[in-house]
């Protein structure tokens, strides 16, 4: 994979940045800039160097229409805050406004595309459409740098098809996320343990397979917990179930205890009568794994399932750790993936390597006050890194060697 050391000498040159900035929003207000934080440093070097930095990004779904409350003011906003200086953001992505400002550049100057996603090329499954609509981005510039690790896992024409009309390298976060990753999964130091959370098996069914010849241990909670707890026969209430994937999960276990994998589920679970959606939904009580009523659900991991995933956790060298293990986002329900963030700041300190898997286990890291350094990494992409840790090949990292 080519990084920008690959690229020489940069002063003068209109450099375009793919980078990720899809962060979550209330009305026009940032909820958490983590994304735009991530990609501080390659812009940096690149402006260090002397280059003309042009960053391209997407937020939300617009599905290829221009939606204004899905437009990268806040993020042009924001990120002027963070480098100190004014980011003038193009009306379009590859038109007339955004030649005018890059036109207008100087040496060092950063301007931000409109959403790529506001052009249905940019996610078409034409490849020929894809590529005609790149070329027109590409022109904006003169070098591609490839720095939005949460899309390489799409073959999308700002971060895949740009590559094949511009010298192309991976910018510092995309390289820093590839060699975390690499790290847990390439003769990572032992025991490896993976902790899953989440709500559905399914979304993981490539990570289990692809891990149960890799790791030591597998430490499973969230939604996706009750699945596993019904393929050993127990009752689960009214908790999120799968049905489909019981015979898969099955074979699983059995492939864990052939393998030598330790297994390590939930041993008590918090209940509720429904799923909360507000105060008065709320009437927690612990019970175990194996004696959930018929008429209630589990929502969290229980103490003791916290204090066993904790001393599983602390008893590793290498963590890697993606989806929470209850409904976090409300705090009787969030114990579980505290107690599980505590574990890895603690293993960490401890001196193993601690991978934070991106998508809702990042948000929840960060939501319930953890420092960003009590970890060895915090991935930006959520879907990307659980196809990485799948051992899938990624089309933006392919396109880069």
């Amino acid at each position: 994979m080519k990084t920008l050391k690959d690229l020489g000498d940069l002063k003068g040159k209109r450099v375009l940045v793919r980078a990720d900035f899809n962060v979550p929003l209330d009305g026009t207000t940032i909820t958490d800039d983590g994304r735009i934080k991530a990609a501080l440093p390659t812009i940096k070097a690149l402006r260090e160097q002397g280059a003309k930095v042009i960053l391209m990004a997407h937020l939300g779904r617009p599905k290829g229409k221009v939606v204004p409350e899905l437009s990268l003011a806040p993020v042009a906003a924001r990120l002027g805050e963070l480098l100190g200086i004014t980011v003038p953001l193009a009306a379009d992505t590859y038109g007339e406004d955004a030649q005018a400002k890059v036109a207008a550049m100087s040496d060092g100057d950063v301007v931000l595309l409109q959403n790529v996603r506001f052009n249905p090329e940019e996610t078409s499954k034409d490849p020929e459409e894809r590529a005609a609509y790149a070329k027109k981005i590409a022109a904006l510039g003169e070098v591609f740098v490839s720095d939005g690790f949460g899309v390489v896992h799409r073959a999308q024409g700002s971060n895949y098809d740009v590559a094949a009309d511009l010298p192309a390298a991976a910018g510092l976060l995309v390289e820093k996320e590839v060699k975390a990753l690499s790290r847990a999964t390439v003769n990572p130091d032992r025991p490896l343990t993976v902790v899953l959370g989440g709500s559905k098996v399914s979304d993981k069914l490539g990570v289990i397979d692809n891990l149960l010849d890799k790791a030591n241990r597998l430490v499973i909670g969230g939604g996706m917990a009750y699945t596993f707890l019904k393929a050993k026969g127990y009752e689960v209430g009214t908790s999120l179930l799968e049905e489909d994937q019981i015979e898969t999960v099955k074979g699983y276990m059995e492939r864990a205890e052939k393998n030598g994998v330790e297994l390590v589920l939930p041993t008590d679970v918090v209940i509720n009568p429904v799923f909360p959606k507000s105060d008065e939904d709320i009437a927690p009580e612990v019970v175990a794994a194996d004696a959930i009523p018929a008429d209630k659900m589990g929502l969290d991991i229980g103490p003791e399932s916290r204090k066993l995933f904790h001393d599983k956790i602390v008893d590793s060298k290498t963590v890697v750790w993606n989806g929470p293990m209850g409904v976090f986002e409300v705090p009787t329900f969030a114990e579980g993936t505290k107690a599980v963030a505590q574990a890895l700041v603690d293993a960490t300190a401890a001196g193993a390597f601690t991978i934070v898997g991106g998508g809702d286990s990042a948000s929840a890291v960060r939501n319930l006050g953890f420092p960003e350094d009590g970890f060895s990494h915090i991935s930006t992409g959520g879907g990307a890194s659980l196809e990485f840790l799948e051992g899938k090949e990624l089309p933006g990292l392919k396109v880069l060697a």
